[in-house]
Formats: structure tokens, sequence, C-alpha cells
């Protein structure tokens, strides 16, 4: 303990009354080291990245985060300092990713961590610290959903896949996962710049928000999809869902556009057609660390510098605005050394 520092820096939203409204800002502060939990394990953060959860908790998201003043982070990849669990080793590379880390418990956007060791998984060999927050909560989803895919009986030959929000993280790392697998990927984007990301990815075609949602209201559509990948829920879900091939599935792990979903029981019965449900929050650790050994070996994808914007905490701010708006586009990567 002698060699930490008291004090270190972090981002801090926080939170204000104007009238009858409660508005929110975040600034670069310094924190104290006895100020974070008392944990089984404190992390020094070499790494974050900027998750779309993130971004909600820095705008005052109660749904994510109930209390401020709050230091967001649902990611942070970095060295074990100090350790109360004999299988987590000082000096120890390790990720952390979900549970309650940037929600309601201090995050990773800042230079010090203090979790749970029933949260943290040792890097795995052929993974870097900063590879690992390019993947981070989005690789991790991107890859269980892929994962249910398989499992649902999925196969290259089956026809084309299909993966919404393809410019986001979830979407951008499914399609540079399915195509390194040998499927044939169509990405859906409203973004018409991001088209040559998207081809050197591993799109084979791409097709706009548009062709997904004016489909109308009939109960059943035209068999397209061999199986897909969703991160927007609502109406553009339903329409996936009713134009997948016979016994197809669609992964859904998200609800950027709605969390409402109007359904008939028709695609399921008529075409024995799946809806998974992915979740990565919660996740048992054996299953998250099982999935990191994956994208650290068989699943490695060789794109993931070009996925990524570094930044430094003085430029976060921007970074969450940009996610704010719907501007963001591969990974955001939070280096704490900048």
């Amino acid at each position: 303990m002698s060699d930490l520092p008291e004090s270190f820096k972090a981002l801090r939203v926080e939170e204000t009354q104007d009238g009858d409204k409660l508005c929110y800002s975040s600034s670069v502060i310094e924190r104290h080291l006895s100020e974070l939990p008392d944990s089984d394990v404190l992390i020094k953060v070499h790494y974050s990245s900027v998750n779309y959860k993130d971004a909600l908790s820095a705008s005052g998201n109660k749904g994510v985060t109930r209390q401020y003043p709050h230091t967001p982070g649902i990611d942070a990849a970095g060295l074990v300092v100090r350790s109360q669990d004999s299988s987590l080793k000082v000096g120890q590379s390790v990720i952390v990713t979900g549970y309650d880390l940037g929600m309601n418990t201090s995050g990773g956007f800042a230079e010090y961590i203090a979790v749970p060791a029933q949260w943290v998984v040792p890097l795995p060999e052929g993974l870097s610290l900063f590879e690992s927050m390019v993947l981070g909560t989005a690789g991790l989803t991107a890859a269980l959903c892929v994962e249910k895919l398989l499992n649902n009986g999925l196969t290259p030959d089956q026809g084309d896949v299909l993966v919404t929000g393809a410019t986001g993280g979830v979407g951008s790392i499914a399609i540079a996962l399915l195509s390194k697998l040998g499927f044939s990927v169509t990405a859906c984007s409203g973004k018409a710049d991001s088209h040559p990301m998207l081809k050197r990815l591993g799109a084979g075609a791409i097709i706009t928000r548009e062709e997904l949602l004016d489909q109308g209201s009939r109960p059943m559509l035209k068999e397209r999809w061999a199986g897909a990948v969703d991160v927007v829920g609502g109406e553009m879900l339903w329409n996936i869902v009713k134009s997948l091939r016979y016994g197809g599935s669609v992964a859904c792990c998200g609800l950027v556009g709605s969390p409402k979903l109007e359904a008939t029981v028709f695609p399921f019965i008529l075409r024995s057609v799946n809806l998974l449900g992915v979740d990565s929050v919660l996740l048992p650790l054996a299953h998250k660390t099982a999935i990191w050994s994956k994208l650290a070996a068989q699943w490695n994808i060789e794109q993931l510098a070009d996925l990524a914007k570094i930044i430094a905490l003085d430029e976060l701010q921007a970074g969450i605005d940009s996610l704010l708006k719907g501007q963001g586009k591969g990974r955001l990567v939070l280096d704490l050394g900048r």
C-alpha cells in the first residue's frame, strides 16, 4: 500500500437542481483511494471503453445509475495492485466488465477501481489490455450473440446473416466475427460514409434502416435471413423475426430503437423461428471467462485496431456526447495513461 498514491484522476458526473429540472455535468477531478468501495481487489486501470450505457449514466439516466455524484465506465482493464483473493495476484493483468461496475459502483472512467473478486476475469493469453477494451462489453456481447446463434444450429451454408446497428460497438464486432467464421453478412446502417469500414470488417452487403422499417403491418414477410444480431429492438426487431428463414434465429441484445415489441405468434409457429435474448451484465463469471478465452484465440479478430479511436480523460465528454447523438462509429477506447 505504501507505493500507492493517495489520490487519482476520475471523471465525476454531478447532479444539480435547476428549479424543477435535474441537470447533469461532468468534470475530471482528483479522488482519494479511500473513497472507493472496500472490496476484494484494487485495480489500476490502464484502459476503459465508452459504451452507450456509459453515455446514459453520464447524462442522468436513473435506469442505469440511481445516485450521483458518480463515475461511469462499465468496462476496465488493468493491473491488480491489491488483492484479498488468493486467485488474483498483485501485478496480474485483468478485465472487469458488467455486473454493477459503472452503474452504481464507481467505474472504469478512473485510474483506479475497487471491485469484488467474482467480477474479475484474468486477461487471457493472446489478448492485450488495449485489445480487451477495444472489445469491452460490446465485443463480449457480440460474441455471446454469435455463440447463441451457433448453438441454435446456424451454419454458413444456410444463407445471409443480418447485423443491425452495424457501425456501433456490438454491430461492428459481430460483423467481423461472423465474417471470420465464414458467414455471409449483411450490415444495416444509416451512415452512408461508413460503408468502406463495414466492407473492411467483412460485410458482403449493406442495407439502410428504411429497408427494414418500411415493411407494412403484415404478420409475415418473405423469408430472407438465416440469422441476425439485433441491437435496435422495436419495429426493426419484429420485422427481422417476420423475415427469418424457416428455423432461423435472431439474437436480441439491445433496445436503442425501442424496448417494445408488437408481435404475433405466426412466425414462431409457422416457421419455427427463434428469438434469443442475450445478456452480458450478469453472465456467470465462468461463462465470461470462456468467451474471453475464445476472443483471444479461435475468435481473435484481426481488424480490432481499425475499430478503435483512442481518447484521454479530458476528451471523454465529447465522446459521450457523440454516442448520445447517434454519431458513434467503431469503438472509443479511453487510455488512462494519456
